[in-house]
């Protein structure tokens, strides 16, 4: 960590290069060698122990290298986050849209890690899952390295219960609740997924919980967790989800429009503790924000276990 941020990683591959700064020049062409000269010079590109590298490093395939990102006039994120749960081992926090999880892209500072490490002043913090930039909702947080191969296992194992809330068009033609399933692969541009023919590897169960006259409130359950996966199945359905700027079709993405979030809230999560084997579930608060006609409706107080499962 600095400033509360957190390095990124990166494993050298095989390549000719002398030196590591050689090696991170040609692995990150968009970065002007004299960026990483500075990095350097500033102790903030770092060997597997934590201790600054100096820009003649010997280069070695495989080596780890850990290097703190930097972005000029980095866009501010007017929207809070609050927290739902701290304890020992976990932090549940409530993401607000547009704001990342984690460094990537454009934000280094404005990310939920680095607020909540600033915040709880505990640069242990890390991100169990992940949630879209432009998604709204519960994000799980691993505070305590010596319990969190535990935690991660609940998400690798399929052990834990999520449930979104979404706006989209009606499908008065659509029997629900229904399960969508379909192979999900990377699509163009390279950020967008697609679906495929020929085999399954995502799954969501999807059903309805208002009816309006121009738009429905969805609940969704994601058994798999692909990428984009709700934002695909549902604009495969033929419901894209309000406001989505990549699906069925690619939008403007030059700047955010606030006043136009996407409308996808992961509402809550549910899960046994591995630690103590209790029931254990979280709520957002994000599901409130749906247009008044719909506001009655609210999330279930917890994801109930999906058949078939632990």
């Amino acid at each position: 960590m600095r400033d509360g941020i957190p390095a990124s990683r990166l494993q050298l591959p095989p390549g000719p290069w002398a030196t590591v700064l050689e090696a991170l020049c040609a692995r990150f062409p968009r970065v002007p060698a004299a960026t990483w000269h500075g990095r350097f010079a500033r102790g903030r590109v770092l060997d597997a122990d934590g201790y600054a590298l100096a820009a003649s490093a010997a280069f070695r395939a495989g080596a780890e290298v850990h290097y703190f990102r930097e972005v000029d006039d980095e866009p501010a994120i007017p929207f809070a986050e609050s927290i739902v749960h701290v304890d020992a081992h976990l932090v549940v926090a409530d993401k607000p849209h547009f704001l990342p999880v984690a460094p990537t892209g454009a934000w280094v500072r404005e990310t939920l890690l680095t607020r909540l490490v600033h915040r709880l002043d505990n640069p242990a913090l890390v991100p169990l899952h992940r949630l879209d930039r432009e998604t709204a909702g519960l994000v799980m947080f691993s505070a305590e390295p010596a319990s969190r191969a535990r935690y991660q296992a609940l998400f690798r194992e399929r052990r834990i219960d999520k449930v979104y809330h979404a706006l989209a068009p009606p499908l008065p033609g659509v029997a629900f609740p229904r399960v969508h399933r379909s192979r999900l692969e990377r699509g163009e541009p390279f950020f967008r997924m697609r679906e495929v023919p020929d085999g399954c590897n995502s799954e969501t169960m999807v059903d309805v919980l208002e009816r309006g006259a121009d738009v429905w409130l969805y609940r969704l359950q994601p058994v798999t967790g692909r990428k984009h996966q709700l934002r695909v199945h549902m604009a495969a359905l033929g419901a894209p989800i309000l406001n989505d700027r990549l699906y069925p079709d690619l939008g403007d993405l030059d700047a955010d429009d606030h006043a136009r979030p996407l409308q996808l809230f992961a509402t809550s999560l549910g899960f046994d503790d591995p630690l103590t084997g209790d029931r254990r579930c979280f709520q957002s608060a994000s599901a409130l924000r749906i247009p008044e006609a719909l506001a009655r409706v609210r999330p279930r107080a917890c994801p109930e276990r999906r058949p078939g499962s632990s």
